[in-house]
């Protein structure tokens, strides 16, 4: 049986024991869950979405652990190690805490008659998830990684789901409109169970699937909803959902403009569990005011002004640039950007060249990313010249970007990290390493 002394060692192994990096559909992985008896005995919620899943997975955390519940909770993917991916009661699980469920999982896969290969998602989802079902948790909480109705975690029936937002991305998987995006979003609903759907215009393929299954539906405005002016960081709001009013609540401690719609989904869906997972009007406010997720909207202390957002489409661009416009004046904005070939990188700069002065771009280590000469390419199409107040400039890495960036900024400047988690990975990275 193939086994490794080290987590490293097991994730190196992974990246080329399956022939493809994405491969869609849960037959491989149900097989071997099977035959690893796993089920989880607690309550699961399913967060799925286009962009706002790890804010509303990272909303839904804080508040059950401030009402003192032992919570798992797998995101994806990671910005600087892979133990971002497996937390219990709020902290990172440690390689020694993850290697024995790497080895159950390649166990029970070894001891199918007919042994299947997985992804690098599916093998980790599943060493995760047995991991969980071994610490007698309250709740887990669940981060679909691709789409819905055939991404790993959907192995798992949910006993409610929320879709954040509907939009296009990972179109050759999931369909070009947002009509089949709705659809494969929506497989994780379940017969029965809440299904929240947090995006204010909900495609009808969603609705239909959830009435044709016998899913409880909460939608956005109709079922739930926020009263509160967005984006007005001292004022206050009020959660109003079908049989619960939650007023006087503080902006949470994620900054950005769509947060309120996350946080909404994250209590729309404790409403819908509140018999199983009983929270407070106090749980709700110590898990707002603590909730953090690095890399969303995240605007590091000091000056000049650095933000970190793994923004990598147009609607997450959008709502970077609506973010960037409400942070007062800055004399120039420079902006280290990296993305994955397979993205809509002409929509991403359309949307955000008004903000943004002088670009650093940067190549990524992944085969999947655009390189530095095609983003310059992108942008001088675009219509950005390199004069004494624009420029683009390439580089090998983000670190490299980033440091350019650093020499040519005033305190009266800021500086944007964005795009692909590599991106923002290599610069929380790099800054790290000079702490020490």
């Amino acid at each position: 049986m193939t086994t490794f002394s080290t987590l490293d060692a097991w994730l190196a192994h992974l990246e080329s024991a399956h022939p493809v990096g994405i491969d869609m559909g849960l037959a491989r992985i149900g097989k071997v869950k099977d035959a690893l008896r796993l089920t989880l005995p607690c309550p699961v919620i399913t967060v799925g979405g286009t962009n706002g899943k790890g804010s509303t997975c990272a909303i839904l955390e804080s508040i059950l652990l401030a009402a003192g519940y032992h919570i798992g909770c797998h995101t994806s993917p990671h910005l600087l190690e892979f133990n971002e991916r497996a937390r219990i009661d709020g902290q990172n699980a440690t390689d020694a805490e993850l290697l024995p469920h790497f080895e159950a999982v390649e166990a029970a896969r070894r001891s199918l008659p007919e042994p299947v290969s997985l992804t690098y998602f599916e093998f980790t989802t599943l060493a995760i998830l047995h991991l969980f079902a071994s610490r007698g948790l309250d709740a887990v909480i669940l981060e679909v990684g691709l789409g819905g109705r055939l991404d790993a975690v959907n192995v798992i029936d949910t006993d409610c789901a929320i879709v954040t937002s509907i939009d296009l991305d990972h179109t050759e998987y999931l369909g070009d409109t947002r009509e089949k995006i709705a659809l494969e979003k929506a497989g994780i609903f379940r017969s029965g169970k809440p299904a929240i759907c947090a995006d204010p215009a909900a495609p009808h393929t969603l609705v239909d699937h959830a009435d044709a299954i016998g899913a409880d539906l909460w939608l956005f405005g109709r079922d739930f909803r926020y009263e509160g002016q967005a984006g007005s960081e001292r004022q206050q709001w009020s959660y109003v959902g079908r049989g619960l009013r939650r007023s006087s609540l503080a902006y949470p401690a994620l900054r950005g403009a769509n947060q309120l719609i996350n946080t909404s989904a994250a209590l729309a869906a404790l409403e819908a569990l509140r018999g199983q997972l009983p929270v407070s009007a106090q749980d709700v406010r110590l898990g707002l005011a603590n909730v953090e997720l690095p890399g969303r909207f995240q605007v590091l202390p000091g000056r000049p002004a650095i933000i970190l957002d793994v923004a990598h489409n147009p609607h997450a661009a959008a709502v970077l640039a609506q973010n960037l416009g409400s942070m007062g004046f800055y004399r120039y904005t420079y902006a280290v950007f990296g993305a994955m070939r397979d993205k809509d990188i002409e929509g991403i700069v359309g949307l955000l060249k008004g903000e943004i002065d002088h670009w650093c771009v940067t190549d990524l280590p992944i085969g999947r990313a655009a390189s530095a000469e095609l983003l310059e390419a992108e942008l001088r199409r675009a219509g950005v010249t390199d004069e004494s107040d624009s420029s683009v400039t390439r580089f090998a890495t983000p670190a490299d970007a980033f440091q350019d960036a650093m020499s040519r900024a005033t305190d009266d400047d800021r500086i944007l990290v964005f795009g692909s988690f590599y991106t923002v990975g290599g610069v929380m990275a790099y800054r790290k390493s000079r702490q020490h």
